[in-house]
């Protein structure tokens, strides 16, 4: 799956990965712009998963 891909399955579950991840933003501006990169690295230092790890989450989120 390649960038864009991963970017069009954010958009889709956004609210949900909000819902469970938003409580580590300072700035919701930031999960709203959809900044997937910014968020992506944001959550790599507060969950100490792999870049690969999180866009699993994202890819196979139901």
């Amino acid at each position: 799956m390649n960038k864009l891909e991963l970017e069009g399955k954010w958009n889709q579950v956004k609210g949900a990965f909000k819902q469970k991840y938003g409580e580590w933003f300072d700035n919701d501006q930031v999960l709203a712009e959809g900044k997937f990169d910014e968020i992506i690295g944001k959550l790599q230092e507060k969950t100490g998963k792999t870049k690969e790890e999180l866009e699993d989450e994202v890819r196979n989120w139901k």
